[in-house]
């Protein structure tokens, strides 16, 4: 398995946005909001751009839009994850609960209040 750097926020949040599917852009924003319950707001240059290297990585395609319903839908632009952006992904995701455990186990470390 290779070794990955950690995903700044901007490349695991659009990565988990397509986790779960094939979408375009508007819907990835509002996807990274949504998961992140409003306290990341993704603008479109960082949107774009963020894409655009994950393209470059191999990590996510443009994929073929599916039937247009308007105007607006035949210019969205919409985006896949790659096998290995999903790996990328798992990755992360992996790391991520390490550290949590490793805090987990930190006596300094105050627990989180229940939900």
């Amino acid at each position: 398995m290779s070794t990955y750097q950690p995903l700044t926020p901007a490349v695991f949040h659009v990565l988990l946005a397509l986790a779960d599917g094939e979408k375009h852009g508007y819907a990835i924003m509002k996807s990274v909001e949504d998961h992140t319950g409003g306290t990341l707001k993704m603008g479109a240059g960082t949107l774009y751009g963020t894409l655009q290297r994950l393209t470059d990585a191999g990590w996510v395609l443009e994929a073929a839009a599916p039937q247009a319903q308007s105007v607006r839908d035949e210019r969205r632009r919409f985006y896949r994850l790659t096998g290995d952006g999903r790996e990328a992904l798992g990755a992360e995701v992996r790391r991520l609960e390490d550290l949590v455990c490793l805090a987990r186990r930190s006596r300094g470390v105050p627990r989180p209040a229940r939900r």
